[in-house]
């Protein structure tokens, strides 16, 4: 996965509409997020994918999250998308994105489906749901995966309580509902973004 500027996060905005799409990612990119995922199981996706990548491909990471088949892959790929991320581990829709020369990064629970994930191709992984296992899992995975693969913790993971997150070696972290749900207005995204990003900053440089 391309090293992402500071912060390392992912925004997920499940449910987002193609109507809001532009200005609830004016407001994270303004905050300082530089990547962006819409969920598959969100309003029109490909919709709001396409003008996503179109208004902010060349500042942030944009594409789909919850993709689980290589057609989809395609889909995405077809409006621009650069970035696939799933909830799970997929050899053929990893291989499949890999091979389009897309970032994929594939949830994983155990140690077999992150070795299996790597085979695949995938650099970049996500302990989801991350909360489940706590700090200490992605500890223990750091000590026997490849340093060149990254891995972020999605899933019960945000702004108070990312200092062991970030001891136990997270590369970076996803985060949904406590940066965008259905309903949130930009303005309210942008503050929620800028305390995550400031959060973040304040624990990886003291």
């Amino acid at each position: 996965m391309p090293k992402l500027q500071t912060p390392p996060i992912v925004a997920i905005l499940r449910g987002v509409t193609p109507e809001e799409i532009i200005d609830i990612a004016a407001a994270l990119v303004e905050a300082g997020v530089r990547a962006i995922e819409v969920p598959m199981n969100s309003p029109d996706p490909l919709v709001s994918i396409g003008k996503l990548c179109a208004a902010f491909g060349d500042q942030a990471l944009c594409g789909a999250g919850t993709v689980l088949s290589p057609e989809v892959v395609d889909q995405v790929a077809g409006v621009g998308g650069k970035l696939i991320v799933t909830p799970n581990t997929d050899a053929a829709v990893i291989s499949h994105a890999v091979g389009l020369g897309l970032t994929v990064m594939p949830g994983f629970a155990t140690p077999s489906e992150a070795f299996a994930a790597v085979k695949a191709g995938a650099r970049a992984l996500k302990l989801f749901p991350a909360g489940t296992f706590g700090p200490g899992h992605i500890k223990a995975m750091r000590d026997v995966l490849p340093k060149d693969v990254s891995v972020y913790a999605v899933g019960g993971v945000g702004a108070a309580n990312l200092k062991p997150w970030i001891e136990a070696g997270v590369s970076g972290i996803g985060v949904g509902g406590e940066l965008y749900r259905p309903g949130y207005t930009a303005e309210e995204v942008s503050q929620r973004a800028k305390t995550l990003v400031a959060a973040w900053v304040d624990q990886t440089t003291q």
